[in-house]
């Protein structure tokens, strides 16, 4: 079996923001060399998601909105994880209702994600009001099929 790993560092100088990694990840699955198999997309950051879906700024807005309007980072004080000196327990539960990782199809070299189209991108949260980006280091496994299974 062959797997291959390939760390992506991104700068998200907002508090939240939405990166299409979609360009990245293909070019590191182009470098795999892997024909067939699968990719796994993970973050590691306890408050980044990743998610498969179309690539359109109104999405994106509506995204955002909706996660606000549902897990509002203000006040800070409504959440016992701030408590601990940190700002961002929003983040931990938008992560966590967002989903952490995705694994995608590799067919013929390529991302597969089907008949429709769709993008990685990621949500993400600033760790903390004194930090002024993030640094995601998502790696990537690229595995083949097993046969025979």
């Amino acid at each position: 079996m062959k797997s291959f790993r390939k760390v992506l560092t991104m700068n998200v100088p907002e508090r939240k923001g939405l990166v299409n990694i979609t360009p990245e990840v293909s070019r590191a699955v182009a470098e795999s060399k892997v024909r067939e198999g699968l990719c796994l997309v993970n973050p590691m950051h306890i408050t980044a998601s990743v998610f498969i879906n179309d690539d359109e700024p109104g999405l994106h807005s509506d995204y955002l909105r909706f996660f606000e309007e549902l897990v509002p980072h203000e006040p800070v004080e409504q959440w016992r994880h701030n408590d601990t000196g940190e700002d961002n327990a929003d983040a931990h539960i938008k992560r966590q209702l967002m989903g952490r990782e995705v694994v995608v199809a590799i067919t013929d070299g390529k991302l597969d994600f089907g008949r429709c189209s769709s993008s990685a991108a990621y949500p993400a949260e600033r760790i903390t009001t004194r930090r002024r980006d993030n640094i995601w280091q998502p790696p990537m496994r690229c595995r083949p099929p097993v046969r025979g299974r």
